[in-house]
């Protein structure tokens, strides 16, 4: 039986390399530009969906008047600051009177942005543009999206599942998309014991623009819009 040793690869243990922290304070500056820029907005809702969304469909018309009615109730709207959902949710904010925020990222295949931003943000990095979605948001609401925006998804329920986040709405626009997925949920995570029963209750199902804006002011009514300071501990730490 032959001998495997492990081989360590070259330059394992040894120090930073000056580009390797030259790419760190890169990743800390991206952090820096986008707590700065955004502090002051507030309350403010995450807004995920798919980049391959035409405008004048179904998916886009429900994104921007989301949006819109989002941004008259006094909320600025984050979204990831390209095409599709991301341009519509931006457009529906810009025509609003709240804040339209693009947290636009740099890809292989160019990401054009939407124009339609007060605030526009661009990040090289996936993860440091994931904690600003989740650092500055007050609600998630979710539009029919592919991996990037199941991976959102994920991301917001994990968080609030853990106590990584505040408590907060997380909304899935439009059912007749979110009902396979949910079903199956319920089917395997919650019967094979993954996941508890409760933890469906973690997000809420609209079909309707304006009942995403009720759920998220009736929810804030109840508590108010501003973090306790058990929740701003939670925020830094995230």
């Amino acid at each position: 039986m032959a001998n495997h040793k492990l081989v360590k690869p070259a330059g394992f243990g040894q120090e930073i390399s000056p580009r390797e922290a030259w790419k760190l304070f890169g990743i800390m500056a991206e952090f820096f530009e986008a707590t700065e820029r955004l502090k002051n907005v507030q309350p403010a809702v995450s807004v995920f969906g798919s980049a391959r969304v035409r405008p004048g469909t179904l998916y886009y018309r429900l994104a921007e008047e989301t949006a819109r009615l989002l941004s008259d109730a006094g909320f600025a709207v984050i979204s990831g600051g390209g095409p599709g959902i991301m341009e519509a949710t931006n457009k529906g904010a810009f025509e609003g009177t709240g804040i339209a925020v693009g947290l636009n990222i740099d890809l292989p295949r160019e990401q054009p942005s939407s124009r339609y931003q007060n605030i526009s943000l661009r990040f090289k990095h996936f993860f440091a543009r994931k904690v600003t979605f989740a650092k500055h948001a007050t609600a998630f609401v979710v539009f029919p999206g592919g991996y990037g925006t199941l991976d959102e998804l994920f991301e917001a329920l994990t968080l609030v599942q853990t106590g990584k986040t505040r408590q907060m709405p997380i909304i899935l626009v439009h059912e007749p998309f979110w009902r396979g997925l949910i079903g199956w949920m319920r089917e395997r995570l919650v019967e094979e014991g993954m996941i508890d029963g409760t933890d469906l209750e973690l997000f809420q199902i609209c079909d309707e623009p304006r009942h995403v804006v009720e759920k998220l002011c009736d929810f804030y009514e109840q508590r108010g819009v501003e973090p306790s300071p058990a929740e701003q501990e939670v925020l830094l730490n995230l």
